[in-house]
């Protein structure tokens, strides 16, 4: 196991975080206790140090258990957990982004997860109801009373997070020093305005779903039964050639199927830094042989092609040999542009 740096700050963080949804078998479904003690020992004796988990995850079981396993050497683990999703059915103000949901269930998280402190708090998804400021003012005040160590934020458009930096960082609040999303090779439109955001702004990426659900393992080309409906990004004709793509590579390198889908993803020209999850602790292990090796250009190359996507206005346009030719005069081409994000 590697470390990078968590984005724009100085926290070190282990080249892959561990996701803990499945701590708990409250949804009907996961890890007991034990299996997730196992899975947790599992990634720690590879070396890893950052724990991913949210106040909503298994009704608050993976929280409970996450704190207890960390407990021993509680400051060695870099902890992350989320707020926004709801505690409570039937009450607004148990769910949302808004100062008052924040304050009582980071509380609240910090009493299942028995600790002082969260290294870093996500905001778990937008609400597109609570302004950007009272988000950014409530966060920097958790910081300031260390109760929380640095912020993230997840499932938001770009447009957002850009906005909410540019405020933190003219009013001296503490911002976003990493960014959550789905990406994978079934899901590539981030790369349309999130992924490009998060370089430039020197956001850490902790990409989520990066074998696409198990769908790029290759267990729905062999007809395996799911919860996801045949006719979603995961089941259907363009992801089963990826799929097959991804597992025809893998037999030819000597690898598993969840270890390229995992690497290409890792292979980014920026910090990525993949969440895996297992409900066994031999699926985690499986997960963590990414680490032994590279995927080759000529493979990664495959895999690029096979899940390529169009990335529409404007950034199609703006990238046409027209374009270029008005906005460089003729000479793109001469024009070495070292802020190049492409």
């Amino acid at each position: 196991m590697r470390y990078q740096l968590l984005g724009r700050s100085g926290l070190r963080v282990s080249e892959l975080c561990l996701g803990t949804m499945t701590f708990g078998t409250d949804w009907g479904w996961g890890a007991d206790k034990h299996e997730s003690f196992k899975i947790f020992d599992t990634y720690g004796d590879a070396g890893g140090n950052f724990i991913d988990t949210a106040n909503r995850y298994t009704e608050g079981s993976s929280e409970k258990f996450v704190g207890e396993f960390i407990e021993a050497d509680r400051d060695h683990w870099v902890l992350s957990t989320k707020f926004t999703l709801k505690d409570r059915n039937d009450d607004l103000n148990f769910a949302g982004n808004h100062r008052k949901n924040m304050m009582r269930s980071v509380l609240s998280s910090l009493k299942r997860l028995n600790t002082e402190y969260i290294d870093l708090l996500w905001v778990h998804m937008w609400d597109n109801t609570t302004p950007v400021e009272e988000v950014m003012r409530g966060l920097d005040d958790l910081v300031t009373r260390g109760l929380v160590h640095y912020v993230g934020i997840s499932d938001t458009p770009a447009w957002v997070v850009s906005q909410a930096n540019t405020i933190a960082d003219f009013r001296g609040w503490n911002a976003f020093a990493a960014i959550q999303f789905e990406y994978s090779l079934l899901q590539r439109t981030p790369e349309r305005d999130l992924i490009p955001m998060a370089k430039a702004l020197d956001l850490a990426v902790t990409p989520w779903g990066a074998i696409g659900g198990g769908a790029l393992t290759g267990k729905y080309l062999r007809e395996e039964a799911g919860r996801v409906p045949k006719d979603s990004i995961r089941r259907n004709k363009h992801s089963s050639k990826i799929a097959q793509t991804v597992v025809d590579i893998a037999e030819q390198i000597g690898a598993t199927p969840a270890q390229v889908a995992i690497n290409w993803a890792r292979q980014r020209q920026q910090v990525m830094i993949p969440i895996i999850g297992a409900s066994k602790a031999s699926q985690l292990e499986d997960s963590l042989g990414c680490l032994s090796f590279e995927i080759p250009a000529e493979q990664m190359a495959r895999l690029n092609e096979v899940s390529k996507i169009e990335l529409g206005f404007p950034h199609e346009f703006l990238k046409s040999d027209g374009v270029k030719e008005e906005a460089f005069g003729g000479m793109y081409e001469k024009l070495y542009n070292h802020r190049n994000i492409d």
